[in-house]
């Protein structure tokens, strides 16, 4: 689902946890706790929720907490452009949410933060995507539970590639020549969000590339992914991207009002898109960028997680387990109604009638064939390095290798903290 700021990047690579020290400073959001009152057996929890872009959420994650009978559940609605230095600033605090929707992070099974929760999972663990699975366990233990699958890949105007004649790109080279083809006077070729960032990572996966090897060192860091970086520069340089839209590329408005022919954005727009534009809209992965590399989709979404910390430990994972594991209705219910996501439960994947045809349909295909998942050691400060390649190599128009030798240092600084 998408977010409320064109600064909440989590949905790109957008995964990453800032760290517990680098936030420490920082208030806590809101001074409502929700710790008062109660009824039932007088357990009070506090939930954390980003503000959601897509309308009836709120409510529906309300609606979910009051049909819990074992214990009052108050939801934080965090709104603004810092949901993670709030979240993470309040963990430090007595005021600490007892359990937080995120994305797998390394570090806060290291720092003691999330509780293991694979008691609650293994039950259920084959009726789970394997890949979300994967990503959520470290040292053998799973520390959260997935609730929506979001993959993100290009939409386009069908009418407007064929007034341009041309086909939905299979290269970053096609997709080059078609932004050219593409701009107007009226109309930019292409839209990868205000910043260019979030296809940073689909560009690496697309060369056949990773961000990290199996041995967690940097994988990232080749002589096809620079050569990507230079074509990406190409289209910025010679004006064919849309730049400073009103809506980040999280938001479907700038392909829904005709400002660009192809945007990358989310699943979960789907229905907005198809409601403004009917017939006239497809999609396609991000292209393939060198020999041996193949399409790419990136794998978004988010987890629940319980504070290990919280007083109410035991009530917190029981809350957990009953709404993301039991109440199947309720997780229908979240990715379905509310834009499209990939219910991460297979048995509901498979039951998903919105999700098995026509476009939707389309997405799911691409999410299977092509999609990639969180890395949890792929950290905030990981992520920041390579948005400075972008910013250094694309919109700056500096040498991709020094960019890449820059991030480099980062990012072996962040693997050694975490790996020695």
């Amino acid at each position: 689902m998408s977010a409320m700021s064109s600064n909440w990047n989590r949905r790109s690579v957008l995964r990453a946890a800032m760290g517990l020290a680098a936030t420490g400073g920082l208030a806590a959001c809101g001074s409502n706790t929700g710790r008062g009152g109660g009824s039932g057996s007088g357990v009070n929890l506090v939930q954390y929720f980003h503000a959601y872009g897509e309308a009836g959420t709120e409510q529906a994650i309300k609606k979910y907490a009051a049909a819990y009978d074992k214990a009052k559940v108050t939801t934080q609605w965090i709104t603004g452009t810092n949901f993670e230095s709030k979240l993470f600033s309040a963990l430090l605090t007595d005021n600490a949410p007892d359990v937080f929707e995120f994305h797998p992070q390394i570090q806060l099974v290291k720092s003691g933060q999330v509780a293991d929760l694979t008691d609650l999972i293994e039950p259920v663990k084959d009726d789970f995507n394997q890949a979300d699975i994967a990503s959520h366990t470290i040292d053998g233990k799973i520390w959260g539970v997935r609730m929506i699958d979001d993959p993100q890949f290009f939409y386009y105007r069908k009418s407007m590639l064929e007034d341009a004649g041309i086909e939905p790109p299979t290269t970053l080279d096609e997709l080059v020549e078609a932004a050219a083809k593409l701009t107007t006077d009226k109309v930019k070729g292409v839209f990868l969000g205000n910043s260019v960032t979030p296809v940073m990572n689909p560009l690496i996966w697309s060369t056949g590339a990773n961000t990290l090897d199996d041995k967690n060192q940097i994988a990232y860091h080749t002589d096809d992914v620079a050569a990507g970086l230079k074509k990406l520069r190409t289209m910025f340089k010679e004006g064919h991207l849309l730049l400073d839209a009103p809506a980040d590329w999280w938001d479907p408005s700038a392909i829904t009002q005709g400002l660009v022919a192809i945007q990358w954005c989310g699943m979960w727009a789907m229905p907005v898109i198809q409601k403004a534009l009917g017939d006239d809209v497809g999609i396609f992965p991000f292209p393939t960028s060198a020999d041996g590399g193949k399409p790419a989709v990136t794998n978004g979404g988010w987890s629940m997680f319980v504070n290990a910390k919280s007083k109410h430990l035991d009530e917190a994972k029981e809350y957990v387990k009953w709404l993301w594991i039991d109440q199947k209705e309720y997780q229908e219910d979240w990715s379905l109604s509310y834009g499209f996501h990939i219910p991460p439960r297979t048995s509901l994947a498979e039951s998903a009638d919105k999700l098995k045809s026509g476009l939707a349909a389309e997405g799911v295909k691409l999410f299977n064939e092509y999609g990639n998942f969180d890395n949890p050691a792929w950290t905030q400060a990981m992520i920041v390095a390579l948005e400075g390649v972008i910013a250094d190599s694309v919109r700056k128009g500096g040498d991709p290798e020094a960019a890449l030798d820059k991030a480099d240092k980062t990012v072996n600084r962040e693997l050694k903290k975490l790996f020695g």
